[in-house]
């Protein structure tokens, strides 16, 4: 999808509403689509030019909760809420519903953006943290036995790979 800038949407705005073109013309002459000219003028006759400043942000549980009561209370469609809101896609607001429909509540949480770290950060005081029987004879021969079944696997998966390689390398001599 291409990237329009806020003179480009304005001017498909203008002459949307000075009535000179309609979604479709403006849409061609642009190379983009007739949805997303109505989501720019819907985005500015709601919040004006304001609408075409995005702000990436993370949107909190009670935001996304009133944006779904005040499309449920309104009958406002997907469109008009997120242009009411400056939700940069209908789709967003469609994404919130199924989320607590199937989820629950919880699940709206805004989530930290970006990979996860692979560090383990361990210090004495999360060590001595562990619960009652953690530490038991029965725990770490569990801990055994599942550290043995990991090397078991990895040591066929490597022999796998190594028989894989060799069959390559023969079909490759003939």
């Amino acid at each position: 999808m291409s990237k329009y800038t806020m003179e480009i949407k304005l001017d498909a705005v203008k002459r949307y509403l000075s009535g000179a073109d309609s979604y479709k013309d403006i849409a061609e002459s642009i190379g983009s689509t007739k949805s997303q000219v109505i989501n720019w003028v819907k985005l500015f006759e709601a919040q004006g030019i304001k609408g075409f400043e995005k702000d990436y942000t993370a949107y909190s549980i009670q935001f996304k909760l009133d944006v779904l009561n005040f499309m449920n209370e309104t009958g406002a469609s997907l469109r008009e809420t997120a242009s009411k809101f400056n939700i940069s896609s209908p789709s967003t607001i469609y994404h919130w519903e199924q989320i607590l429909k199937k989820q629950g509540l919880d699940a709206l949480e805004p989530r930290k953006k970006g990979r996860p770290s692979m560090k383990k950060e361990t210090n004495k005081n999360e060590l001595n943290k562990l619960a009652p029987g953690e530490d038991s004879v029965e725990a770490l021969q569990a801990k055994i036995k599942r550290l043995e079944m990991e090397n078991a696997y990895l040591k066929k998966l490597n022999a796998l790979v190594q028989m894989q390689e060799k069959l390559q390398t023969k079909s490759k001599r003939k």
